[in-house]
């Protein structure tokens, strides 16, 4: 699995723990972030993120800024795109089975590794269950291409 991450400068700091975590899940990491903590755009590396999962690169994305409220929002503007800003393990969970989230927003200023790596681990774990959320996914779908 290939997963593209993408931290600005207030998120930076996460970067280390989460790509060893996800190097030894065997997973592949496209690494857009920010160089270090000098200021940059959010919204640039929201959309390299958002733009490796469009065109296949990447199966899903790791997005970050310091409240991930701003990541969340750049990210949805993309067709396909269901970027979920969560704050804890429950909130992954129904985020990949409910809304087939693909990409994973966070906060780099509440965020701490032993809470990352159980978000991590259920993020790539989760599966879409469908049913009566396939219905509402739909919908989002038609909003999203202008129908309706």
């Amino acid at each position: 699995m290939i997963i593209s991450l993408g931290l600005d400068h207030r998120a930076v700091h996460l970067r280390d723990f989460i790509v060893k975590h996800l190097e030894a899940l065997e997973f592949e990491v496209l690494d857009r972030s920010a160089s270090d903590t000098t200021p940059v755009d959010y919204p640039d590396i929201a959309k390299k993120v958002a733009k490796d999962i469009k065109t296949m690169q990447a199966n899903f994305g790791v997005l970050g800024c310091l409240t991930g409220i701003g990541m969340s929002i750049a990210a949805n503007k993309f067709q396909g795109i269901r970027a979920a800003l969560v704050h804890g393990k429950e909130d992954v969970r129904l985020a990949r089975e409910h809304n087939d989230a693909n990409i994973m927003c966070i906060a780099g200023k509440t965020m701490n590794s032993e809470l990352l790596e159980g978000m991590l681990d259920i993020f790539f774990e989760a599966e879409f269950e469908g049913g009566r959320h396939e219905r509402r996914l739909s919908k989002i779908v038609e909003f999203e291409f202008g129908q309706k």
